[in-house]
C-alpha cells in the first residue's frame, strides 16, 4: 500500500503537469488565430503597397507610351502638310508648261522658254534624295525590360517572421506652420517626440484638388515642403508617411488645404454667411484643415471632400438647418473611413476600412480618419452582426482616448452604448439618460455632431435617441466606435 500510494503521488503530480500544459496549448491556439489575423493584415497590406507602386508605374510608363505616340504623329502630319503643299505647286508647273507648249507663236515661245526651262529644274531638284522617304518609323522603339521584376515577384518570400528594426511611426502634421499663399501650400511635419526609430526620409502626397488619386510631390529628407503650381479656388488634401529600411509607416492625418480665390470669385456671393469684419481673413489666410484647432469664422467650413459611390442623402434631422444657412449653393460634407493606424490591434477591419469588428470579448476603440472641429457632420453605422448580448458604442473622441475599453469610459469620449432593449449615454465613466429602444441586426444608428450648436445627437433607425446627448462640446472630434467579437458595423459618411 505504501509503494502503490508512492506511486500515485508521482502519477498525480504529473496530471496535474498534463492540464498546465492543456492550458497553456489552448492559449497557444488563441495566440496562433490572433497572430494570424495580424500577420494576415500586414501581408495584404505591403502587397497592396507593391501593387499601388506597379499601378504608379504602369501609368508613368504610359504616359511616354502616349507622348511617343503623339511625336510620331507630329512628324508624320507636318511630312503630309509640305509634301501636299510642294505637290500642289508642281502641278501647276506642269499644267503652265502644258500650255506654253502648245503656243504657236516661236518669238513668244522663246522669250519665256529659258526662264520655265530653269524653274522645272530647280524644281526638281526639290524633289531630291530623302524628300520622298518618310521621317519617322511606325514601329514604337521601346521593350519593357520586365524580367527583373518578374524574377523578384517569383522571389517575393518570408525571409523572418519579426524584423530587427521597426518601421517608423506616422510623421506629426505641425498645423502652425502650415499655410496656403495664393496657388502654393507649405507643410511642415515632424516625428512623434517619443519615437527613437530611425528615419531615412520622408514621402509627401497631394491629391488633385478635386478628390482624385494621391501622388507623391516630394521624396527625401527635409521636414518642410513649398507645392507651387495648384488651382486656385480649389480644396486640396496631403498626407505625409516616413520610411526607412525597413518598410515605410502608416500616413499621417490628413490635411486639407484650401488655395486662394483667383480674382473673378473673390467677388462672388459666399454659399455661408460670412461677417464683413472676418471677410479679409479669409482672403489672406484660406486655410483649413481636418486637424486644425484654430479658431474660424461663424458658418464656414472647409471641409474635406469625398466623391462616394453611395450618393446618400442628408438625414431628415439637417432639416433645420435651411431656416438659418443657404445650403442651396453648395453642401460640403466630410467623408471618412475608418483609421487602421489609431485603432486597437485587436480590430479587425474590411471593406476598404469601411466595415470593422473585433477578434477579443473585449471592448476595443476605433477612431474615424477624419476629425472635425466646426461645421455640422452627420454620419450612420449599419450593425452587419448583432447577437444581442454585447454592448456596441457610438460616438466621438479625442485622439487619445483609451482603445482598450469602452467609448466612454473616459473624459476623451462622448458616447452612446446600447444592447437590444435600451440606450445610455457616457462620458467620463457616468451614466445618463436611459432611453428604451435598442438594436438588432440591421439597425441603423446615426449619429448627429453640430459644432455650430456645439451638441451631439443620436437616433437609431432614424428616430431620435434620447434627449440631445451632450452639450457645449469645443475642439477636435473623431467619429468613434467600440465593440467586440460579438458586433461588426459599417460607416456610412460622406
Amino acid at each position: 500500500q505504501s509503494q502503490l500510494s508512492q506511486a500515485l503521488n508521482g502519477l498525480s503530480d504529473r496530471a496535474k503537469e498534463a492540464k498546465e500544459f492543456l492550458v497553456q496549448l489552448r492559449n497557444m491556439v488563441q495566440q496562433i488565430q490572433e497572430n494570424s489575423v495580424e500577420f494576415e493584415a500586414c501581408l495584404v497590406a505591403q502587397c497592396d503597397a507593391l501593387i499601388d507602386a506597379l499601378n504608379r508605374r504602369k501609368a508613368q510608363l504610359l504616359s511616354r507610351v502616349n507622348k511617343e505616340h503623339e511625336h510620331k504623329l507630329k512628324v508624320v502630319r507636318d511630312q503630309i502638310s509640305h509634301c501636299t503643299v510642294k505637290l500642289r505647286q508642281t502641278t501647276g508647273l506642269m499644267e503652265y508648261c502644258l500650255e506654253v507648249i502648245k503656243e504657236n507663236d516661236p518669238s513668244g515661245f522663246l522669250q519665256i522658254s529659258d526662264a520655265l526651262i530653269r524653274r522645272v529644274h530647280l524644281t526638281e531638284d526639290q524633289w531630291g534624295k530623302g524628300t520622298l522617304t518618310p521621317r519617322m518609323t511606325t514601329d514604337f522603339d521601346l521593350n519593357l525590360d520586365n524580367a527583373p521584376l518578374l524574377q523578384s515577384i517569383h522571389q517575393l518570400d518570408f525571409v523572418q517572421m519579426k524584423v530587427s528594426s521597426p518601421v517608423p511611426a506616422p510623421p506629426i502634421l505641425q498645423l502652425e506652420e502650415c499655410c496656403t499663399h495664393n496657388n502654393s501650400a507649405t507643410l511642415s511635419w515632424k516625428q512623434p517626440p517619443l519615437s527613437t526609430v530611425q528615419v531615412e526620409g520622408y514621402i509627401l502626397e497631394l491629391d488633385d484638388g478635386n478628390g482624385g488619386q494621391f501622388r507623391e510631390v516630394y521624396v527625401g529628407k527635409e521636414t518642410m515642403c513649398t507645392v507651387d503650381g495648384l488651382h486656385f479656388n480649389s480644396t486640396y488634401s496631403a498626407r505625409v508617411k516616413a520610411f526607412n529600411k525597413s518598410g515605410v509607416s502608416p500616413y499621417s492625418k490628413t490635411l486639407v488645404l484650401q488655395t486662394s480665390e483667383d480674382t473673378q470669385s473673390e467677388e462672388q456671393t459666399l454659399p455661408f454667411p460670412v461677417p464683413l469684419e472676418r471677410s479679409q481673413l479669409r482672403r489672406m489666410s484660406p486655410f483649413s484643415s481636418t486637424l486644425n484647432l484654430q479658431p474660424s469664422f461663424s458658418g464656414r467650413s472647409y471641409f474635406e471632400l469625398r466623391s462616394s459611390a453611395h450618393q446618400l442623402s442628408l438625414h431628415s434631422s439637417l432639416q433645420s438647418l435651411n431656416s438659418a444657412v443657404d445650403i442651396k449653393k453648395m453642401v460640403a460634407v466630410a467623408w471618412f473611413s475608418f483609421d487602421p493606424s489609431s485603432a486597437h490591434a485587436d480590430i479587425i477591419f474590411s471593406n476598404d476600412n469601411l466595415t470593422v469588428t473585433c477578434n477579443s470579448y473585449d471592448d476595443r476603440v476605433v477612431l474615424g480618419k477624419t476629425g472635425f472641429s466646426k461645421g455640422l457632420h452627420y454620419w450612420e453605422l449599419s450593425i452587419d452582426r448583432y447577437d444581442n448580448h454585447p454592448d456596441p458604442a457610438f460616438g466621438v473622441a479625442r485622439i487619445d482616448v483609451l482603445k482598450d475599453a469602452m467609448l466612454g469610459k473616459d473624459d476623451k469620449a462622448w458616447a452612446m452604448y446600447v444592447d437590444n432593449n435600451r440606450s445610455w449615454f457616457m462620458h467620463n465613466n457616468s451614466h445618463t439618460n436611459r432611453t428604451e429602444g435598442g438594436i438588432t441586426k440591421g439597425a441603423t444608428v446615426g449619429v448627429l455632431l453640430d459644432l455650430t450648436r456645439r451638441t451631439l445627437t443620436f437616433s437609431i433607425n432614424e428616430d431620435q435617441q434620447g434627449p440631445v446627448a451632450f452639450e457645449n462640446l469645443e475642439g477636435l472630434f473623431f467619429p468613434a466606435v467600440s465593440l467586440n467579437r460579438n458586433v461588426q458595423v459599417q460607416a456610412w459618411s460622406g
